[in-house]
């Protein structure tokens, strides 16, 4: 079964939102990086049981980002506080602050 990293990323922001079960199985799963079989014993559940929470919580992760957005909407912020960084040291090396403004003007809206 391959990981999908995006989950993990949506465990970040939605975990709270997980039974402490979904969420305990997640976190071994995506963040400790523990097999199917290692969190089956940790847990004392069967492997069908781990998988069983483990689709459910990733079913749960994918509707709270479908319904809310936070990690589309973080992501985005991120992507523009990155390029404002990289426009304001351009802006140490040369007189463009015009096109400064602009682009903060831009990301502010954004945010």
């Amino acid at each position: 079964m391959a990981k999908d990293m995006k989950l993990a990323f949506l465990l970040d922001f939605y975990s709270g939102l997980l039974t402490e079960k979904q969420e305990s199985v997640l976190d071994c799963y995506y963040n400790q990086d523990l097999s199917l079989a290692e969190i089956a014993e940790e847990m004392g559940i069967s492997r069908q049981g781990v998988m069983a929470f483990l689709k459910q919580g990733e079913k749960h992760l994918r509707s709270f980002e479908e319904k809310l957005g936070l990690a589309e909407k973080f992501s985005e912020i991120s992507e523009g506080l990155h390029e404002m960084r990289i426009e304001a040291e351009t802006l140490k090396e040369t007189d463009k602050r015009d096109k400064f403004i602009d682009l903060i003007d831009k990301i502010s809206a954004v945010i």
